[in-house]
């Protein structure tokens, strides 16, 4: 019987996670990672939309089998291209080395990268991104960041999306930030709405900064 060793197929990925990074090295790369339904299409639309005047913005879109998130941001006239994994709960480095195959990084600032919803092996795999976003909605409920920290602790930024249903839930939106900077006190925490609109321009701005900073870094050297 032959045994394939976790740390083997991490150490791969990590492999091709870095072929990745050099295909993408002038373009700011982001992984949203989030549970299904937290909101990463809704906020992807409203970001696109704020941006796409000023950067050319390109799209991998993670599903288990549909296309139903990837046809919602083509209508943002952005290059999407869709990975199904066919079962599998994450994106890992391959996929992404095989969907970049399919875009025309010339023309592109900045790419998202929307992964299937989980919290758990999202976090795990590095797909040659420049940051990793944890989106948490407060539908969710308060306990996500104690449930699955590791994805908290990876992460660059958090994007709390919903902020207009707060006064529906008895989500703990001030326990939750102190949970979160507790585990990584250098993260930077968006509370949003798609709905309204409430969070976004500093979200967006966070993203034009490290867009800018991307390109001096390449141009640098």
């Amino acid at each position: 019987m032959r045994v394939i060793m976790a740390q083997k197929i991490l150490q791969a990925n990590q492999d091709i996670a870095g072929q990745n990074r050099k295909r993408l090295s002038p373009i700011l790369t982001v992984n949203l990672i989030g549970s299904p339904g937290a909101g990463k299409t809704a906020l992807l639309e409203r970001t696109i939309a704020s941006l796409k005047r000023e950067f050319s913005v390109g799209v991998i879109e993670g599903d288990i089998y549909t296309t139903l998130d990837a046809e919602r941001i083509a209508g943002q006239g952005v290059q999407v291209v869709q990975i199904n994994t066919e079962g599998a709960c994450h994106l890992d480095a391959s996929m992404v080395y095989r969907a970049l195959q399919e875009i025309d990084l010339s023309a592109l600032d900045l790419i998202f990268i929307e992964n299937v919803g989980n919290l758990v092996c999202p976090a795990e795999f590095d797909l040659g991104e420049d940051y990793k976003v944890a989106l948490l909605s407060v539908t969710e409920g308060s306990d996500k960041p104690a449930k699955y920290p590791l994805v908290f602790r990876e992460a660059q930024a958090v994007v709390v999306t919903k902020a207009d249903l707060l006064p529906h839930t008895n989500f703990d939106l001030q326990a939750v930030e102190e949970e979160i900077k507790e585990a990584n006190p250098a993260v930077k925490i968006f509370v949003t709405s798609a709905q309204t609109g409430e969070g976004l321009e500093a979200w967006c701005l966070w993203l034009k900064d490290a867009v800018q900073k991307k390109k001096s870094l390449s141009a640098t050297g």
